[in-house]
């Protein structure tokens, strides 16, 4: 049998629409909280080029024993580019990475043995079962064979898949499948697992099986790269995050340190307003850190919502149209957005 690796397309970068935005954001760049856990992966200048086109571009970041990094960034970005550096399926232009002190550069086979990778899309054999599949890629680690049945034995218990380990994976929903891509990852006890969109396109039920999986993985002390395009996930899961834009890291902290530096605390979204209604009146009351036009709607990030409620109100009462007004806090979503211009669902 022939393996086939886990391969993904280059997508073509993104640019921000204005140089100025990017010198905005710098200042957001923070240094990854010092504490009593181990370093287990360290980035230091991790760079891609293909020809003259930079894909990943000087990034710089730690991923500490028991925690979770989120990687977030719009298609293009860097991201698949950036885990497949790591995952030593692609050799770095400049820069390295190291796990453990290995260096994924000078020693790329002791590095891989020491990865486990859940790829976006999924990498499983679907004439084989859930249990021969395991066995398989163990195989491929070299796991002894009376460990490896063991192993099994958990890792479909683990991920809800016991009553189903003699079905061929072919006949598996999304969701299983998921499930079972996230076990091959785990079957040779890695030191770091990189896990690309594990729940993209599955049910409900089975997203929030996986979600507990990976808590507990975290619990147990495992070092984790998480990759994702839903914001609830990243919030809910992930100990610091690193938002990447054009290839570069634009922002890295616990979303309490970036959310703490920005300028704003609330936004306020108009739906129904006219093009042509002029809000140079809002912004000379202070407070107004940006105002947003497009596809009808308009956004203000400002400090404190209710100063600006009564103008407001001025505004659409001179409208003869159906104007929606929407208040929230400022969310990983919206700061997101803020500092890449970008939707992350693009």
């Amino acid at each position: 049998m022939r393996i086939s690796p886990a391969t993904s397309a280059l997508r073509d970068n993104l640019r921000i629409d204005s140089g100025d935005r990017v010198d905005r954001i710098d200042r957001f760049v923070q240094r990854a909280p010092t504490d009593e856990k181990t370093v287990a992966l360290r980035v230091v200048g991790l760079t891609k080029r293909y020809g003259t086109t930079t894909a990943v571009s000087g990034l710089n970041f730690d991923i500490h024993e028991g925690e979770i990094f989120g990687l977030l960034g719009p298609n293009g970005a860097g991201k698949t580019t950036t885990i497949a550096m790591l995952a030593t399926q692609r050799q770095p232009s400049d820069g390295d990475a190291t796990l453990f002190g290995h260096s994924a550069r000078k020693d790329p086979y002791r590095v891989r043995q020491m990865i486990g990778l859940a790829p976006q899309e999924v990498s499983l054999y679907p004439a084989l079962t859930a249990a021969e599949n395991l066995r398989f890629f163990g195989s491929i680690y070299g796991i002894r064979q009376s460990e490896l049945r063991d192993r099994t034995d958990e890792l479909l218990t683990l991920v809800g898949l016991d009553a189903h380990r003699d079905n061929q994976v072919g006949i598996f929903s999304g969701g299983m499948k998921r499930r079972l891509n996230l076990a091959v990852s785990l079957v040779h006890r890695p030191k770091l697992i990189l896990l690309d969109e594990p729940t993209a396109g599955v049910d409900p039920q089975s997203r929030e099986q996986i979600l507990k999986i990976i808590e507990g993985l975290r619990d147990d002390g495992n070092a984790i790269l998480y990759t994702t395009h839903y914001m609830e996930e990243a919030e809910r899961l992930c100990d610091r995050l690193g938002i990447l834009s054009e290839g570069k890291l634009v922002a890295a902290g616990t979303l309490d340190e970036l959310l703490s530096g920005l300028e704003f605390a609330e936004i306020i979204e108009v739906r129904g307003l006219p093009g042509g209604i002029d809000l140079a009146g809002m912004q000379a009351l202070g407070g107004v850190s940006r105002i947003e036009r497009g596809d009808g709607v308009v956004r203000l990030y400002v400090k404190r919502a209710t100063d600006y409620l009564w103008p407001l109100q001025k505004i659409i009462n001179r409208s003869d149209q159906d104007v929606r007004l929407k208040i929230a806090p400022l969310s990983l979503e919206n700061l997101f957005l803020h500092l890449t211009g970008l939707e992350l669902r693009d």
